[in-house]
């Protein structure tokens, strides 16, 4: 909303101050500026909705806390990603991206705690190891009408455990978004 109405303030301004003529143009896009400002967009919280060329509509998140890389110099929030294919199967999916691999091959066991209930699930390795996915639409279902998730992992076995702490504000309409652009049903 700000940014709209920042745009058109400026093309205001620059309308008065003689930089842009006042040609029909300019009304236009004086009152789309406006509108575009004043539009009102489901409150997602921090996730960010995204279309994929992959046919695919995803909504991401970072963490609230930080890992230190393997490095130890810098530090990263891992992502949640929450997807749902157009075309396909399995249609819904979820996944964490990380920096650091983790030295499993294949699966590995994540704890899921979901507003303080805590179960241990299997989740696949993807490529190169930074990537822990889940498929079905069951692990975003637990997630609708949660507040806080925390995810945590061993990176090997003599390399610790990993944690993700997530604050799941929005979720629900990103969900929302995410099925609608799909055109599918929410899990």
């Amino acid at each position: 909303m700000v940014r709209g109405l920042v745009v058109a303030a400026t093309l205001l301004l620059a309308a008065i101050g003689g930089s842009v003529r006042a040609e029909p143009d300019v009304p236009s896009l004086l009152l789309a500026a406006a509108e575009g400002g004043a539009r009102i967009e489901p409150d997602l919280g921090d996730w960010r909705v995204d279309a994929g060329s992959d046919a695919q509509i995803t909504a991401s998140l970072h963490a609230i806390n930080k890992l230190i890389t393997g490095g130890g110099a810098l530090g990263y929030s891992p992502v949640l990603t929450l997807a749902c294919r157009r075309d396909g199967e399995p249609r819904w999916s979820e996944w964490l991206q990380l920096k650091d691999p983790v030295s499993a091959s294949r699966k590995i066991t994540i704890s899921v705690i979901v507003d303080g209930g805590k179960t241990d699930e299997s989740w696949s390795v993807g490529p190169r190891g930074r990537t822990l996915v889940r498929d079905g639409d069951d692990g975003i279902k637990r997630l609708v009408s949660a507040s806080r998730l925390t995810l945590s992992w061993r990176f090997g076995l003599l390399s610790g455990r990993g944690e993700a702490d997530f604050e799941l504000a929005g979720l629900s309409k990103a969900i929302g978004q995410i099925a609608a652009s799909c055109k599918t049903d929410p899990p």
